[in-house]
């Protein structure tokens, strides 16, 4: 705690939140450049950089996750905007999401200008082929990482199964699994309440 005048006090807390701002916007700009494969691939690098600043708590991110998958659009944007949101608010939400997306749309700007010149390029058809299973990877970990926090009894791994199956093998979407599994937890949490 910042000791002095109310004054010098207001100065302090002004200062650290544009640096705060500042510093937000640098990590998820990071976060934004060096993830590849979409939202999937970056959890487990905002996990790594939310965490280590103190800036989520342990189980927040699995809340982040989750809200952003079930809210329509593109997986990271919807990351980068409740991890900002729950950083510093609508000001964190509109910073993040401003750092993650801006190397991206740099980054597919200037391939969309030069990658016709490559795209037959053995060196570069070879660079995609390394990335795409470190992508896939990257993919891989937070989903173990969330099934060993998130399913702690024998139902909720056969929860995750079943659900896998539904999506995977027989195509149903998600939007009707997360409808049913909404209205099942209210109905039995309203019959519990009632006994």
């Amino acid at each position: 705690m910042h000791s002095g005048s109310p004054r010098a006090f207001f100065c302090y807390i002004c200062s650290m939140e544009k640096f705060s701002y500042w510093q937000l916007f640098l990590v998820f700009a990071k976060i934004g450049t060096f993830t590849i494969g979409g939202g999937y691939a970056m959890i487990p690098v905002i996990e790594k950089e939310l965490s280590k600043r103190g800036w989520i708590g342990e189980n927040d991110l699995d809340d982040i996750i989750v809200l952003a998958q079930s809210a329509p659009g593109l997986l990271a944007v919807n990351i980068a905007i409740y991890a900002g949101y729950k950083v510093s608010g609508i000001k964190g939400s509109v910073t993040a999401t401003i750092g993650a997306v801006l190397p991206s749309f740099l980054i597919i700007l200037l391939i969309a200008m030069f990658f016709t010149n490559f795209k037959d390029n053995e060196v570069v058809r070879r660079i995609f082929q390394g990335i795409r299973p470190v992508a896939v990877a990257l993919i891989l970990v937070p989903a173990a990482n969330m099934a060993k926090k998130g399913c702690t009894s024998w139902w909720t791994w056969l929860l995750a199964a079943v659900t896998m199956g539904l999506v995977a093998f027989l195509k149903v979407s998600p939007i009707w699994i997360i409808i049913t599994i909404i209205v099942c937890a209210a109905g039995i949490t309203t019959l519990r309440k009632g006994n």
